[in-house]
């Protein structure tokens, strides 16, 4: 990973320079001379002004999957500035599932333009897999299997593959259908290369691992790639009819997306969020965001308002509201990021969640009794104020046990009404813990000391 980075780096400052240089043939030598998927990396790694070069200094030929590898804010970008015989022809020579991902952002002339110039079993195939739900199995898979019947020889097997122009890429399994196309189990190659030729495809076949639904989420299916180690998996309808398969490699891109989606989401942005946008653009994005987090701070200083007068008698509250607020803060976004995660992995349901709370509630319990001691003692040493130190340490109790039920509780709560908890649970929480935190310590402070 640390070569591949260094190297992306390389050839950032390369075609830099070169370009800064005026070395345009130098330039474009180099491009041309990357592989694809080093291309979308700089692409996405340099301003408006040399992506727009780039991209016209690089060969037809790669278009189409470079196109498919950067993020989609990028992409757009990219495609607003073809015209309609460099769209189509990006899309000639892509796997069937990566030339319907393709399709699905071109202007719809192009797409059905591209569409008639196939064949009609690839037309066919690619309007099925845009049928489904981009985000699912059938949005997903590529509909390119190699099928076999179970009745069969392993001999017939190996004279039918030898009569095929070329395998799929990524091929390691051959599936097993009936004469309807019925899903039945799935043989892999080793077993074909190193069985009897004698030997009959039933015998040796595997039935163990099920097929995968098309209405399955991308999400669902990493999972169950990663769970059982899959290389390939095949898809199905509800009537079990085989209609494609899943390989590792479309899986790798899903993981990559939902780990960049998690990150992003905490600070209200999404996975594709293209990095050297217009300023005007990721400026207006940006604010909806500011905007409430705005309205959250403006929560907590109504709150601190309300114990204005506290304050005036006892200025030093000031100064210790912020240790509150942050303790809490920190807690419960340690309890959030590991929720969120459970949740994300399916480790969370209605039998564990109350476990789950109860867990966190002590948690949040006992670091409360912990940093109340320490941050108690702290503000007597500091302000030789016994009673002050007994206020923040119970406040500190409050906040940090409210943490941690809080944690637990938003993203469930959020999940359960559809709302993404990734993307609105630090707002929730950070709302949550400043408001409880401030209103605990001043309130404890008004009762206590003034």
């Amino acid at each position: 990973m640390a070569n591949l980075a260094t190297q992306a780096l390389n050839n950032l400052q390369v075609i830099g320079q070169a370009l800064e240089s005026g070395e345009l043939q130098r330039a474009s030598t180099i491009l041309n001379a990357l592989h694809p998927a080093e291309v979308a990396t700089l692409l996405e790694s340099v301003p408006y002004s040399q992506r727009s070069y780039i991209w016209n200094t690089l060969g037809p030929d790669d278009l189409g999957e470079i196109l498919l590898l950067v993020g989609e804010e990028v992409r757009s970008g990219l495609i607003k500035n073809m015209n309609q015989d460099e769209m189509l022809s990006a899309t000639e020579g892509l796997e069937l599932d990566d030339l319907a991902d393709l399709l699905a952002d071109l202007p719809e002339t192009v797409a059905l333009s591209a569409l008639s110039s196939m064949s009609i079993r690839d037309r066919q195939r690619v309007e099925s897999v845009l049928s489904f739900d981009e985000e699912s199995a059938g949005g997903l898979m590529n509909t390119d299997t190699v099928t076999v019947r179970k009745e069969v020889t392993i001999d017939v097997v190996l004279r039918y593959l030898r009569a095929r122009d070329e395998l799929p890429a990524h091929t390691d399994t051959l599936f097993v259908v009936d004469q309807n196309d019925h899903y039945i189990g799935s043989l892999p190659l080793t077993s074909v290369l190193t069985s009897d030729p004698s030997h009959v495809v039933l015998d040796l076949m595997e039935d163990s691992i099920d097929p995968l639904l098309h209405s399955l989420s991308n999400k669902e299916v990493a999972m169950r790639f990663e769970t059982l180690d899959l290389v390939t998996a095949p898809v199905i309808d509800e009537d079990n009819k085989l209609i494609g398969r899943i390989t590792i490699d479309d899986v790798v891109d899903v993981i990559r997306e939902e780990g960049e989606h998690s990150v992003m989401s905490m600070a209200g942005l999404t996975e594709e969020e293209d990095l050297f946008a217009p300023v005007t653009q990721s400026t207006k994005r940006r604010a909806l965001w500011l905007g409430v987090n705005m309205a959250t701070a403006f929560l907590a200083a109504w709150v601190i308002s309300l114990f204005q007068s506290t304050l005036e008698e006892l200025i030093v509250l000031a100064v210790l509201i912020p240790v509150v607020a942050s303790m809490g803060g920190i807690a419960g976004s340690q309890t959030l990021i590991l929720v969120i995660r459970g949740i994300a992995l399916d480790q969370i349901g209605p039998i564990n969640s109350k476990i789950l709370i109860w867990r966190e509630l002590a948690i949040g319990a006992l670091n409360g009794l912990v940093w109340a001691v320490i941050v108690g003692l702290i503000a007597y040493l500091w302000f030789g104020n016994l009673q002050l130190g007994w206020v923040i340490g119970l406040a500190m109790i409050a906040n940090l046990v409210c943490a941690g039920l809080a944690g637990a509780l938003i993203p469930i709560a959020l999940r359960r009404y559809g709302i993404d908890p990734a993307l609105a649970g630090g707002v929730v929480l950070t709302t949550i813990t400043d408001v409880v935190g401030i209103f605990a310590f001043l309130g404890l402070a008004t009762v206590l000391l003034i």
